[in-house]
């Protein structure tokens, strides 16, 4: 980027007014805010109050330019942006610093249309469950009833196809699913099925559509350390070693070997000492997600608790990072009967609230949540949702949504 010291870039027309201002620490950071926003094309950094003002039109910039000893002035070269890590070295004329991507959640710009397109609905679905993308953007759905079976999409396709289950006829044979709640793949295209009503968990290998069971013991419920108690949503970890299962009548999470074999124990990793509402218990967990290459943190909702939790694995406690624990609400601060829960690279949090038909997403760090889909009021016009369970991202960070009172899935375009 180009620098212009003692210049601010100014103008009167409405196309160059800064699209958004944050406060920095240095100018280098004001940069890094620039480079994280693939619009912006010129700052100002304003040395006494360290406000960063950040532009995305730089036509004509030479007459935008005004003296002010106050600032300093970049325009990205040629118009173009150059390309920023998460983590880099930043070398200026006089020095050389390290500078940390800033997280784009914070810069208000962050953002989904609130207006849903269906991309799905009750002409092929029942009542969808969860949703899941691959490296590919084919987007799996579970369908738990009356179809009881797993969905596959193909990337700007109009019609799915099953691939798991039988539809219309439940039931707990290799081919069977009754009740299907998450679905996952692992890095070898392997799929995983939490089977609900089956008490298991149906692992699928290279697009075989008899499943083996990997966890628990069919059709036999129970709390012992190899079997489970309605499984719902899954994980597997980076190194596709574990699957980790949100055993939600057990009020724990437990974790498998994903080579495992039915009647094998797994272990315990989080809660497991009965429902409750304190950082040793969770409350009815449904939602699960693990990124361990970014956070050694499992994230949990507590749909019986209204609450989020970040829990090491294999820690004695947890904390609490979302709602009120035990108390359902419908603010910014609050939570009612959260499901799915998803992260992005830099740890900010997306949850879908079954209760508040709603999808609230809390910045790193930060307990008051922003909807990004949903009003808070149930319907089924095309900003509404209706008692939504799922919540899946493609690679351009377009929102899907399982809308599962509206049996349909919902898109929401990344702004």
């Amino acid at each position: 980027m180009s620098t212009e010291v003692d210049w601010q870039f100014q103008c009167s027309r409405t196309t160059c007014l800064p699209f958004a201002t944050v406060n920095v620490s240095n100018i280098e950071n004001c940069q890094v805010a620039c480079l994280a926003q693939v619009d912006c094309q010129a700052l100002t950094f304003f040395r006494s109050s360290f406000g960063c003002e950040l532009f995305a039109n730089i036509s004509n910039q030479n007459n935008n330019l005004t003296a002010n000893m106050d600032t300093v002035t970049m325009i990205a070269i040629d118009g173009t942006r150059i390309p920023l890590e998460p983590t880099t070295t930043t070398t200026m004329t006089t020095s050389t610093t390290t500078t940390t991507t800033i997280n784009p959640c914070t810069l208000s710009t962050y953002r989904w249309n609130t207006t849903g397109i269906t991309i799905l609905n009750s002409s092929q679905m029942t009542f969808i469950e969860d949703i899941y993308f691959d490296s590919n953007d084919t987007l799996y759905i579970s369908d738990e009833y009356n179809n009881h079976v797993v969905w596959k999409l193909l990337k700007n396709a109009t019609t799915a196809t099953i691939i798991a289950g039988q539809s219309g006829s439940p039931g707990s044979s290799a081919s069977q699913l009754c009740n299907p709640q998450g679905v996952y793949l692992d890095s070898k295209n392997n799929m995983y099925v939490a089977d609900y009503n089956n008490a298991r968990i149906q692992k699928y290998v290279n697009g075989s559509t008899v499943g083996i069971t990997i966890a628990g013991i069919n059709s036999s419920a129970g709390s012992a350390l190899n079997k489970l108690n309605v499984p719902r949503d899954i994980v597997i970890d980076s190194t596709d070693t574990y699957v980790y299962i949100a055993d939600y009548s057990n009020n724990r999470i437990i974790r498998f070997q994903t080579n495992s074999t039915t009647g094998t124990n797994g272990e315990v990793v989080a809660g497991g000492a009965g429902a409750g509402n304190t950082i040793t218990q969770l409350n009815q967990p449904w939602g699960i997600h693990y990124l361990p290459t970014i956070s050694n943190y499992l994230y949990i909702t507590n749909c019986g608790g209204h609450s989020v939790m970040r829990w090491i694995p294999g820690n004695s406690s947890g904390e609490f990072i979302a709602g009120t624990p035990g108390t359902a609400g419908s603010t910014a601060t609050t939570l009612s009967s959260p499901t799915a829960i998803k992260l992005d690279s830099y740890l900010n949090l997306f949850v879908v609230e079954y209760g508040n038909h709603r999808v609230q997403m809390f910045c790193q760090n930060n307990q008051t949540g922003i909807t990004i889909a949903g009003t808070g009021i149930s319907g089924s016009s095309a900003a509404q949702l209706n008692g939504p369970k799922g919540i899946a991202f493609d690679s351009s960070m377009n929102l899907y949504v399982a809308d599962t009172g509206n049996n349909r899935v919902q898109k929401f375009v990344k702004l």
